[in-house]
């Protein structure tokens, strides 16, 4: 026999009919519908089994010390080496975010960039960042360049 949409069906024993809960005492399933008498698996719900439930138990992340701050307003910078910049870059180049992700240095959700002044830099660039080292700084100047920070 060949298999056809029409004759698919699942081997025999793999499906079983629906349980009907609540249906009487002849159904053999009715009144509590087989969750028993009382106690926390017979109550609707989640049974108390959330993330984080201990069983009643002060749980483990009210039990511990909160410590620290947390700052809603920090700026979350994304780290350049001016040597990746000299690696990267013509000499003459204007370097800003577009830039930057046009060569896949930075990701696309990156939105400030700062200027480190790891390694050496000769090629005189055009740097747009948000914020650039004192030592980055120093480097792109005696290499020529220019650095316009904007923040």
């Amino acid at each position: 026999m060949t298999i056809s949409l029409h004759n698919l069906h699942p081997n025999p024993g793999a499906t079983k009919p629906k349980k009907r809960l609540g249906r009487g005492r002849g159904s053999g399933t009715g009144k509590t519908s087989g969750k028993g008498v009382k106690g926390q698996k017979a109550r609707p719900g989640h049974h108390g089994a959330r993330l984080g439930f201990e069983g009643g138990q002060m749980p483990m992340a009210r039990r511990l010390p909160k410590r620290g701050f947390k700052n809603p307003f920090r700026i979350e910078m994304f780290p350049i080496n001016v040597a990746t910049l000299e690696r990267v870059f013509e000499a003459g180049a204007t370097v800003d975010l577009d830039a930057l992700r046009a060569k896949g240095l930075v990701p696309k959700l990156i939105e400030h960039v700062k200027i480190l002044g790891e390694g050496e830099i000769t090629k005189q660039l055009t740097i747009k960042a948000y914020r650039a080292s004192a030592t980055a700084k120093d480097k792109i100047a005696k290499a020529g360049g220019t650095i316009e920070v904007a923040g």
